[in-house]
């Protein structure tokens, strides 16, 4: 069993799962049976949190969690999110207002089959909303017993600090990983003003930095990677040589490049809760077991060589996802 920590007053397992690759992105919904099952292993091994949003799938991906938690709601921490606008052919916008944030955490519910939502999120930041307005209606929720706490994610540190003024911020999501590191600067510094835990997405550099793609001709025909300049041919090799380096380091101490990396992500403080995602229970728990993964400086130190930031090829998303996402 992984140990626990907190994200402001949420006590959850060191470790998350992320449950977005199950129903989207990451090639064909192909075996639903295993999703679930990879989530009751998961409770298993002491990994409370469980987070999936309104628009994976869409939708499609709160019902599976629902069907796999319904007899064991105790056991969990649900984390759900609200606010990315979803169209056709994928995230157009965002919206924050307050009528839309009661219609999102209603419809949540609905689908996950509870009374309440853990951990609920601001999606993305909508520009056109004050955060005041969306945050108010946030807090209305609390207040109903309908949600219990509140994150936001991949917002600045103003909009971060607007909204925690309005209600108790517990935690902010982002992408952290070894080859994204653009919040510690500003973002992490102030998430530890405030007290508000981080909880990092794709720490494994969707997928990357566990060294099992070694070709963009490895990904499914409708994987979102595809479309992802850090898997863009140029970029792709560039990106591939950090990794022998991490794995050079791996193969040293006994485990995996990827497991050498979640760990990187959990030694960056008590307060860091990364969520990993997968959708077989084989990889859970490779996952899991990097969570007890001792670093010394000196090994944090190799990886940090081995992976600077400034040696990463690629933006993070194409020019017209991060507009639709509010990037």
């Amino acid at each position: 069993m992984i140990a626990t920590r907190k994200l402001g007053e949420l006590t959850v397992g060191a470790q998350g799962l992320g449950c977005m690759g199950m129903s989207q992105a990451y090639g064909v919904r192909d075996n639903d049976d295993e999703s679930i099952a990879t989530i009751h292993r998961a409770l298993d091994l002491g990994v409370t949190m469980l987070d999936t949003s309104d628009v994976y799938g869409p939708e499609t991906n709160e019902r599976l969690v629902g069907r796999a938690v319904a007899d064991r709601r105790d056991r969990v921490v649900l984390a759900t999110k609200f606010g990315i606008v979803w169209g056709e052919g994928g995230a157009v916008g965002a919206r924050g207002d307050a009528a839309y944030v009661r219609q999102c955490c209603d419809e949540s519910l609905a689908r996950l089959g509870v009374d309440h939502i853990d951990l609920y999120y601001q999606h993305r930041v909508d520009p056109n909303v004050p955060i005041e307005e969306t945050w108010g209606a946030l807090s209305d929720l609390v207040t109903a017993g309908k949600v219990r706490y509140l994150g936001i994610s991949e917002a600045a540190p103003a909009t971060i600090r607007r909204a925690h003024a309005v209600h108790p911020v517990s935690a902010l999501q982002s992408e952290w990983s070894l080859w994204t590191r653009e919040i510690e600067a500003e973002v992490v510094p102030t998430c530890r003003e405030l007290g508000i835990g981080i909880v990092p997405f794709s720490p494994l550099g969707r997928g990357f930095l566990t060294g099992s793609v070694t070709s963009t001709a490895d990904l499914p025909a409708d994987d979102m990677r595809r479309r992802l300049p850090r898997f863009a041919d140029g970029n792709f090799d560039r990106n591939l040589a950090i990794v022998a380096e991490l794995r050079r380091i791996a193969d040293e101490k006994g485990v995996t490049a990827g497991q050498l990396a979640l760990a990187w992500v959990q030694s960056r403080g008590a307060d860091v809760v990364p969520i990993p995602g997968t959708k077989r229970r084989t990889y859970l728990e490779q996952n899991v077991a990097a969570a007890d993964l001792d670093l010394s400086p000196e090994d944090l130190a190799r990886i940090e060589a081995a992976a600077p930031a400034e040696a990463v090829a690629g933006a993070r998303y194409p020019e017209e996802m991060a507009r639709a996402a509010g990037k």
